[in-house]
C-alpha cells in the first residue's frame, strides 16, 4: 500500500500535481490519500497527550487517536505532497505528524534503550514546490528525513522539487515538467 500525505492547501496545487505524477509512477494499485486540509488534526495539547499516554500504557491502540500511526505503520511507500512554507511546510504536516509518532505503534524501545522502527515502509518520497529557490537547506525535508530515518526505519527517502516558480517570467509549466522528468531518470522500482 502507498500511503500518500496530502499537506496540499490551494486548489490546482502545484505540488499535489507533481505528487499526483509520482504516485502515477508507482506500480503500487493500492493508494490510500490523507487530505490534511480536510482531517483538519488539531497539534496535541494536554488533554490530548493525557489520554494518548493512557491507552499506550495499556498497550491498548484501538482507540482512532491511534489510526493514522497504524495507517502508517502499515504503509509500503509513503509520499508526502508539501509546498515549502517558511523554510519548512504547512503546520498541519506537523501536527500529522505528531499523532504518527507512537511508541507500540511506529516505533518502539528496546529494554537498553535503544530505538527501533515498527514501520514497514522502506522508500518516501518528499514532493514539494517552491515560488523562490530552496537551494541545498531545506529545513522541512530535513525534518522529515532524520524523524523517518531515525523512528521509522526509512532507508530511502528522497525529494521532488520544482522551484523558482513564482519569479517573474518563470515557465512554470516548463519548471514542472523538468521536475517531473528529473524524477523518471532517478526513479526506481519499488
Amino acid at each position: 500500500m502507498t500511503l500518500y500525505i496530502n499537506a496540499c492547501v490551494r486548489k490546482n496545487s502545484r505540488t499535489d500535481e507533481l505528487a499526483r505524477y509520482v504516485l502515477a509512477q508507482s506500480a503500487d494499485t493500492d493508494t490510500q490519500e490523507v487530505n490534511l486540509q480536510n482531517e483538519r488534526i488539531l497539534p496535541m495539547d494536554k488533554k490530548m497527550l493525557m489520554r494518548r499516554d493512557e491507552y499506550i500504557a495499556r498497550s491498548d491502540f484501538s482507540d482512532a487517536i491511534f489510526s493514522y500511526a497504524q495507517q502508517f505503520a502499515n504503509a509500503d511507500t509513503i509520499i508526502i505532497a508539501a509546498p515549502y512554507w517558511d523554510l519548512l511546510f504547512p503546520a498541519s504536516l506537523r501536527a500529522y505528524i505528531e499523532r504518527v509518532c507512537v511508541v507500540g505503534v511506529t516505533f518502539a524501545y528496546t529494554k537498553s534503550g535503544v530505538l527501533h522502527s515498527l514501520c514497514k515502509a522502506q522508500h518516501l518520497i518528499y514532493v514539494t514546490t517552491a515560488g523562490g529557490f530552496i537551494g541545498k537547506r531545506h529545513l522541512g525535508f530535513e525534518y522529515i528525513k532524520a524523524i523517518s530515518a531515525q523512528f521509522f526505519g526509512i532507508s530511502d527517502i528522497r525529494i521532488v522539487k520544482a522551484e523558482g516558480l513564482d519569479i517573474a517570467g518563470a515557465d512554470v509549466r516548463a519548471i514542472l515538467e523538468r521536475a517531473k522528468s528529473e524524477y523518471q531518470h532517478d526513479e526506481k522500482t519499488f
